[in-house]
C-alpha cells in the first residue's frame, strides 16, 4: 500500500478542518436567538421613550476568557425629534481615559432602526421586540496605536422603566474577542 505524501496529508487535515469549523457555524447559527423570542416579554420596551433624558451606564469589557480587561461609565445625553434620535455618549476608562460617540438613529415604519456613528463603520441594524432590542454594526476600534474593525452582536433587554441590561459579543473574522456588559439607569 502507497503511503500518502506530506501534501496530501496536509490537505486532508486542512479539509477536515474547514468542515469542522462550517459544521461548528451552522451549529452555533441555529442555536442563536431571535428579537422575536422576546416579543411577549414585559416591560415592552420603545428606544425613542428608554433613551429619552440623562442616563448613567456601567460596563465591563471582558476578553475571549473571560477576564475583565477594561472597565467603565457613561453618561448618555438622549433626545428625539420624531423617529430621528441623538444618542450623544461620554465614556470614562478605569485607565483615566475618555471617548465620545454620538449616535444618529432612525426608526423605520416596520420598527426596525438604523444608526450611524463617527468611528460605526456603515450603518448598525437593529429590531425591538417585547423587552428586547438586537442590533449589530461594525466598530472601528482604536487598538495598540492602530485601528481594526470588530463586529459587534448587540442585545439590550428593559427590567423596568429605569433599568436595562446590555451583553455586546464581539468578533474579528467570525473570532470571538470578548464581550461588552452595561447596565443602564435612567435618571
Amino acid at each position: 500500500m502507497k503511503q500518502p505524501t506530506f501534501s496530501t496529508v496536509r490537505q486532508r487535515l486542512a479539509r477536515t478542518a474547514l468542515a469542522l469549523a462550517a459544521a461548528s457555524a451552522l451549529l452555533v447559527g441555529c442555536a442563536s436567538p431571535t428579537v422575536s423570542d422576546y416579543a411577549a416579554q414585559a416591560p415592552v420596551l420603545e428606544l425613542r421613550d428608554y433613551f429619552n433624558g440623562t442616563l448613567d451606564a456601567y460596563g465591563i469589557f471582558t476578553d475571549r476568557s473571560g477576564k475583565v480587561v477594561k472597565r467603565f461609565t457613561v453618561v448618555m445625553v438622549c433626545s428625539w425629534q420624531g423617529d430621528q434620535g441623538v444618542l450623544d455618549e461620554a465614556f470614562t476608562y478605569s485607565d483615566g481615559s475618555t471617548q465620545r460617540r454620538v449616535w444618529r438613529l432612525q426608526r423605520h415604519p416596520d420598527g426596525r432602526y438604523s444608526g450611524q456613528a463617527d468611528d460605526v463603520v456603515g450603518d448598525a441594524q437593529g429590531q425591538q421586540s417585547g423587552n428586547a432590542f438586537h442590533w449589530t454594526y461594525t466598530l472601528a476600534l482604536p487598538v495598540d496605536g492602530r485601528v481594526i474593525e470588530v463586529q459587534f452582536d448587540d442585545w439590550m433587554y428593559l427590567m423596568n422603566d429605569k433599568v436595562m441590561l446590555n451583553k455586546a459579543a464581539m468578533r474579528k473574522w467570525g473570532v470571538g474577542l470578548g464581550e461588552v456588559t452595561l447596565s443602564f439607569f435612567k435618571r
